[in-house]
């Protein structure tokens, strides 16, 4: 009679699992998540109704916002205690200054689902020993793109060579890169080229030129450096370009959206972007350059290639109340599935057979702009070098942009802004260390 039972009971099993009766393994619950916003994450968003209708539970995004943003928003709720909420994007550039909030994520995930992740980007996101986020497919590093069509006109070429002495070429340095946007910014209804001109968009940007210049942000006891000969040079690229105005007037104003907007309105000639916008660019519907569509490795400065670099994540706040549901969807959503479906509108995968598996559909599809692609991005990802970890990163951020774009504006030297800056970040770092 028992055994009669226990018949019955796995053919019902079996019967219902296709029905998903088993599956709803969180009816009733709600997450509340606190997400990064913007046209290249919401590829990766769509996919959260397909867990919703796996386990029964309802994601309800209660912000979607910028980093910058959100950053601020997230340290508001922790000065009055309401991070009871329980997802929130992350980012190894700002995780340091997060670690009071968030939780462990190595007891709530398998050590075969956490292996299947670049070990190098695992490790960036442990903060004390503690990993706080889970890397999704948004591995950040930049490349170069470029209107194609601007560099094979021969007349381009031409006057481009009797102008400056050197064959108009996709550029291998900053410099060529400026001497070209200021080339191209004559034509009519083009800029040469654009970037993030506040917030931490710009100061990471003069940070990678800093680095590719010889320079430092701090010494090896937090004492910023900046301040330097390789400091004033990166500083003077901007500067010189924008006085030129082969750059938007709006440029102080952008970060990212308005950079990827920007370059696929076909009204920039060259533009220093993500991955993760690769996809907006090269389609129809989206961009007015995607047939017209290049794109290399990042140039070089006077000592080396720039490539800052980072990685976006989700971290679980240590007061969530249902942090198994929570790692469910965190889970979910930087599975290999969900990873490849992310990467292939142009993000980098950090789940090491993902990146494989698109590496081989890429050079077998045969087509050009992909492959391309690829390889920028691998050469990028060899030279990827992030933010110094430091809980103080924000506030350095916000103590050096004005006075950045003071430069750029010109209403402070490059000198007197660079020499500002660093004595507010001393006093930050002084505090700390």
């Amino acid at each position: 009679m028992k055994t009669k039972t226990n018949l019955k009971i796995i053919f019902l099993v079996l019967i219902c699992l296709p029905f998903g009766l088993f599956a709803k393994s969180f009816q009733g619950v709600k997450i509340q998540a606190k997400l990064i916003g913007g046209q290249q994450y919401e590829r990766l968003y769509s996919r959260i109704k397909l867990w919703e209708d796996k386990t029964g539970a309802k994601v309800e995004i209660i912000s979607k916002k910028s980093h910058f943003e959100l950053n601020k928003e997230i340290k508001s709720d922790i000065a009055a205690g309401t991070t009871s909420w329980c997802i929130g994007s992350n980012h190894t550039s700002f995780a340091p200054q997060y670690t009071s909030i968030y939780t462990d994520l190595r007891p709530l995930f398998s050590k075969k689902f956490l292996s299947g992740f670049n070990q190098g980007i695992l490790k960036a996101s442990t903060i004390n020993g503690k990993l706080e986020m889970l890397p999704r497919a948004q591995f950040d590093v930049r490349a170069l793109y470029y209107q194609k069509s601007l560099y094979e006109s021969k007349k381009n070429q031409r006057d481009f060579l009797k102008k400056y002495g050197y064959a108009l070429k996709p550029p291998k340095t900053w410099n060529q890169v400026k001497d070209q946007a200021i080339f191209f910014s004559k034509f009519k209804n083009m800029y040469g080229t654009q970037f993030a001109g506040k917030d931490e968009a710009l100061v990471g940007t003069f940070y990678e030129f800093l680095i590719s210049d010889g320079g430092q942000m701090f010494d090896k006891n937090f004492n910023p450096t900046f301040d330097s000969k390789a400091g004033e040079k990166a500083l003077q690229w901007f500067v010189d370009l924008y006085k030129a105005k082969a750059v938007p007037a709006g440029t102080v104003n952008y970060v990212w959206d308005e950079l990827g907007q920007g370059f696929a309105s076909g009204t920039i000639a060259i533009d220093f972007d993500w991955a993760g916008w690769a996809g907006y660019f090269s389609n129809p519907k989206d961009s007015k350059v995607a047939n017209n569509l290049g794109i290399i490795a990042p140039p070089k400065g006077s000592v080396r290639v720039t490539g800052w670099s980072g990685t976006h994540g989700f971290s679980i706040t240590k007061q969530c109340k249902n942090k198994k549901a929570a790692a469910s969807l965190i889970e979910f959503l930087t599975n290999d599935k969900s990873q490849l479906f992310e990467s292939e509108g142009g993000s980098l995968p950090s789940r090491t057979r993902v990146w494989k598996i698109l590496k081989q559909r890429t050079l077998k599809s045969h087509n050009a702009f992909e492959i391309a692609k690829l390889k920028a991005y691998e050469t990028a990802a060899k030279g990827a070098f992030g933010v110094p970890k430091t809980a103080k990163w924000d506030e350095v951020v916000n103590a050096m942009y004005p006075l950045l774009q003071k430069a750029i504006l010109g209403d402070l030297s490059v000198k007197t802004a660079l020499k500002q800056a660093q004595q507010k970040v001393s006093v930050i770092m002084k505090s700390a260390y």
